[in-house]
């Protein structure tokens, strides 16, 4: 009795985590806008550094492009409330965003105050402004202390009452507020009471996670290792994307400066378009992985497949293979052995973490907006704060051979199913005839 009500349960709890890290990727999408618009502003571009110092017309609208796209990643929490609500919420609409917006306003507004009238550590910093006088008031255009988590837990908030709610009908002399309309109201009463919770109790999270993020830098080298095999080996749950935003957009904190003007981030993927030394810690082991071994492997199913069936599956393969070393999108790729052959899926795991560890220890850096392809990389690598370019793309190289050389000894030796070696569906009913019994044919 006791396994058969567990296993429901954790069934359905493993459907919601699947939900959410599917809804985490609507706010990651709009990264590459944001990235493109900040990174061609700055000064090595179209700035002063760049082609603006040949042509001043350019500056300006440097200016212009860095300023569009720093307002994305400050709004990061934002997005990521409206864009969870909407990808979590079953039949989203219109009033769904509207709810998340409200709320996430309400929480930002409420939580900044409580942090601010406890008048003491970190938090209280991060949002207290210091006046000529000397006076300190609250800076409502900081960053929230909550960064991307308290959007993510609005936009859950959002979409779950949009789901229990859209549909109210109160009584007859309220009912201009009934339905979809009530929804953004509830969202809001919600998000204060949230606000108020964190308010009083994120002081001594935000310290613990302050920890945390000074141990991942102290130990850059086991972090990213750990946090690299853990990523992969979390694929085929999409629970992967719950690491990614921890690491990318909320620890660890910096203070750093682009085109002269210094702002708080956190989050290593923040930190690095902040422009902080350093920062790429969590993203620069994805390259060679990404751009390099994954196209290693898809050489390998090719050349395993039998040759009657080696061109659809070279054809396939190779696709999938530079669809991953351009935009660094490797799913369609790593689909095609992870449920087939889960041994190459521990193998990718395991090389991944060590590319990871690698290229911190050897100090390379290189950053990106929405994954580890040759697009991110191009457009990042003339950045003050990328390091190793070279180191990054030979060991991307030595990545494609041992893929390759690895893949193919594993697929043949152990006869993996992997993309044309699975049996054909005439094979098995031929296995399937009782003994001394002849096919026809």
């Amino acid at each position: 009795m006791t396994t058969k009500q567990t296993l429901p349960a954790w069934s359905s709890t493993f459907a919601v985590l699947q939900r959410i890290g599917r809804s985490l990727m609507l706010p990651i999408a709009v990264l590459p806008a944001a990235g493109l618009l900040f990174r061609f502003g700055q000064d090595d571009l179209l700035g002063k550094d760049g082609l603006g110092g040949a042509l001043p017309w350019l500056l300006p609208v440097a200016r212009v492009m860095a300023a569009a796209g720093g307002a994305l990643f400050d709004h990061l929490p934002l997005l990521f409330a409206v864009g969870v609500a909407i990808g979590f919420a079953r039949r989203s609409d219109g009033s769904t965003a509207l709810a998340a917006l409200v709320g996430y306003l309400v929480f930002d507004r409420v939580t900044k105050t409580l942090f601010f009238e406890a008048g003491e550590g970190a938090v209280y910093a991060k949002v207290a402004l210091t006046l000529e006088d000397g006076t300190r008031v609250l800076d409502t255009g900081a960053q929230n202390p909550t960064g991307v988590l308290g959007g993510i837990l609005i936009g859950l908030t959002a979409a779950l009452l949009w789901q229990r709610f859209h549909r109210l009908k109160p009584p007859a002399w309220l009912a201009f507020f009934g339905g979809r309309r009530s929804v953004p109201i509830i969202t809001a009463v919600a998000a204060l009471a949230l606000g108020v919770a964190f308010g009083l109790l994120w002081r001594p999270a935000a310290d613990r996670l302050a920890e945390i993020g000074d141990w991942l830098s102290a130990h850059g080298t086991v972090g990213t290792g750990l946090y690299g095999v853990a990523n992969r080996l979390l694929i085929p749950l999409g629970l992967h994307h719950f690491l990614n935003t921890i690491v990318w957009f909320t620890l660890p904190e910096c203070h750093a400066g682009v085109n002269g003007a210094t702002r708080d981030a956190a989050g290593d993927l923040n930190c690095y378009f902040a422009g902080e030394q350093g920062a790429g810690l969590f993203m620069t082991g994805f390259f060679p992985v990404m751009m390099f071994g994954l196209l290693g492997a898809a050489l390998a199913m090719w050349q395993a497949a039998p040759p009657g069936r080696r061109r659809p599956v070279g054809g396939i393969m190779l696709s999938a293979g530079l669809t991953a070393f351009v935009t660094g999108i490797t799913e369609p790729l790593e689909f095609a052995f992870i449920f087939v052959a889960p041994l190459l899926l521990v193998v990718h795991a395991l090389l991944t973490g060590l590319s990871m560890a690698l290229m911190a220890e050897l100090d390379a850096r290189l950053g990106f907006t929405f994954s580890g392809g040759a697009i991110d990389l191009l457009l990042n690598a003339g950045k003050s704060n990328t390091h190793g370019l070279p180191l990054i793309l030979f060991f991307g190289l030595a990545y494609l051979l041992l893929y390759y050389a690895l893949f193919t000894l594993l697929i043949r030796t152990l006869n993996l199913p992997t993309p044309g070696r699975e049996p054909l569906e005439t094979d098995a009913r031929q296995n399937q005839q009782p003994p001394g019994r002849k096919t026809l044919g």
